[in-house]
């Protein structure tokens, strides 16, 4: 007679080491996925983090350049190929497309939604909140804090323009800009009119902006994952700088958010169709205001402030929510 087979005790994750995860695996093959993170350069950290982070959990994570992808457009069988070879058996795919090739990289976002790949934030999405000013105005819709924002064409509106982001001080900010580059702050009237000149010679898009003096040249990121922030630093610009970003010098420290703080990241990320965003925000005088919504924020600064695993939260949301086929993007506008 047979004896009955006692049931395998899977320790718990934090308690297993490293050359215990292949046995880990081997007992979890249900859940084993291939991760694709789409990224420029694999040794950046945030690419790392989630390439370590999703091994960890016994997962594929290779690592897809999708600037060199090209892709076959049909509707029977639409594929993406590389180097000369289709990728294929992809379940999902986490984006970390750079504002410099938004354009291409969301195109190869969409060719993988085409293939019914889960992405953990959607083409549509990405570029939603791409557009600086498509994403103030959808939030400005649904009644989400920002500053007092202004956009105009015509060289003759200038005036009523800056009278309109209630006259300088002004931020005044490029469109395509990231990471700080292409924000300029025009002290008086006079300076404003020539950025705003030399903005317009150059044909750039851009919008004018009220200046959150009270804000003291700092601001709070907030990460947020599915429907809640699941970190959040502040990020305090260097003395004499009103730019707050990490790259331009600036410095992160743990913070502690207000409930209508949380709420706004929250609701802010779901306008924008995301899953996994970085909200912006700056403490005014009238309450929690909106600077950006970034889909694909860096977890350098946050997990080193906050001392949490985000790598392994966005791995975890990946697992609970990848499904063949599954594209619909949150949001509308």
């Amino acid at each position: 007679m047979l004896s009955k087979a006692l049931p395998l005790q899977i320790p718990h994750r934090k308690s297993v080491k490293r050359h215990d995860l292949a046995l880990l695996t081997l007992l979890n093959q249900d859940k084993v996925m291939k991760i694709a993170v789409l990224s420029t350069n694999k040794a950046l950290y945030s690419t790392r983090r989630l390439i370590e982070a999703g091994k960890e959990r016994g997962h594929e994570m290779p690592v897809v350049n999708h600037k060199h992808c090209y892709m076959n457009i049909t509707s029977h069988k639409p594929s993406i190929h590389l180097k000369g070879e289709a990728i294929t058996g992809v379940d999902a795919i986490i984006p970390r497309i750079g504002a410099s090739i938004s354009f291409y990289g969301t195109a190869v976002v969409r060719q993988f939604e085409m293939m019914g790949v889960y992405s953990v934030n959607e083409s549509v999405a990405i570029t939603r909140s791409r557009d600086k000013l498509r994403a103030s105005q959808l939030l400005a819709r649904r009644g989400i804090g920002l500053p007092v924002t202004g956009f105009a064409n015509s060289p003759d509106d200038t005036q009523d323009l800056l009278r309109i982001a209630g006259g300088a001080p002004v931020v005044i900010k490029l469109l395509e800009g990231t990471q700080g580059v292409g924000v300029v702050l025009a002290e008086t009237r006079k300076a404003a009119e020539s950025v705003v000149e030399a903005f317009r010679g150059l044909k750039a898009n851009f919008m004018v902006q009220e200046f959150i003096a009270e804000a003291g040249g700092a601001d709070i990121r907030c990460l947020v994952i599915g429907d809640k922030v699941v970190a959040a630093m502040k990020r305090q610009g260097k003395e004499g700088e009103f730019r707050s970003n990490l790259h331009r010098g600036g410095a992160a420290s743990l913070i502690k958010i207000t409930p209508e703080e949380r709420s706004t990241a929250v609701r802010s990320a779901k306008v924008m169709g995301l899953n996994v965003a970085g909200v912006d925000l700056l403490r005014s005088n009238h309450g929690p205001v909106v600077m950006e919504v970034n889909s694909s924020p860096g977890l350098e600064g946050i997990e080193t402030a906050t001392k949490k695993d985000i790598a392994g939260m966005i791995i975890e949301f990946i697992e609970k929510n990848a499904k063949q086929g599954k594209t619909r993007t949150r949001g509308k506008g």
